[in-house]
C-alpha cells in the first residue's frame, strides 16, 4: 500500500509541474509579445538626436539577447512538456533515476539528477582546464621564426 501512496504522490506532483512549466511558459510568450508590440511602437518615433538613437538601438540589442534568451527558455519548456507526455519527465536523462522533486521545483526542465550534474560540471571545468593550459603551450611553442618561415 505505501507504494500506491508513493506514486499518487508523485503523479499530483507531475501534474503541478505540468501546470507550473505550461504557466511559465504562458507568462514568458505574454513578456515577449510585450515588448515586440513596444519595440514596434517605439520604431515609430521621429525626430530623434544622435544619443537618443545610440540609447535606442541599446535598447534593441539588449531586448534582442533577452529575447533569444526568452526562445531558449521557451525551447526547454516545451521539450519538458514533452517529457511529462511522455513519462520521461523527471528521469535523469544520465543515471536513470528519479529526480528529486526539490530539484525540479527549483529548476523544472532540467535533465539530469544532482550528482549527474556535478559530474558534468566537474568534466566541463576539467575540459577547459586542458583547453586552456593548451593554448598557453601553443603561445609559448611559437617564435617569431616560426611565423616568417611559414
Amino acid at each position: 500500500m505505501p507504494k500506491k501512496a508513493a506514486g499518487t504522490s508523485r503523479k499530483k506532483f507531475l501534474t503541478h509541474m505540468r501546470e507550473h512549466l505550461q504557466e511559465m511558459k504562458d507568462k514568458l510568450l505574454a513578456e515577449m509579445d510585450s515588448e515586440l508590440k513596444a519595440e514596434r511602437e517605439g520604431n515609430k518615433d521621429e525626430g530623434l538626436d544622435t544619443y537618443d538613437l545610440a540609447s535606442e538601438e541599446r535598447d534593441r540589442e539588449i531586448n534582442f539577447i533577452l529575447s533569444d534568451r526568452g526562445r531558449v527558455k521557451v525551447k526547454q519548456i516545451n521539450e519538458a512538456l514533452e517529457r511529462l507526455a511522455d513519462n520521461s519527465y523527471g528521469i535523469c536523462e544520465s543515471c536513470g533515476l528519479e529526480i528529486a522533486e526539490e530539484r525540479l521545483e527549483a529548476m523544472p526542465f532540467t535533465r539530469l539528477c544532482r550528482d549527474c550534474q556535478q559530474d558534468q560540471e566537474r568534466e566541463a571545468r576539467s575540459q577547459r582546464r586542458f583547453e586552456d593550459e593548451r593554448n598557453v603551450y601553443r603561445k609559448l611553442g611559437s617564435t617569431d621564426g616560426d611565423e616568417e618561415g611559414a
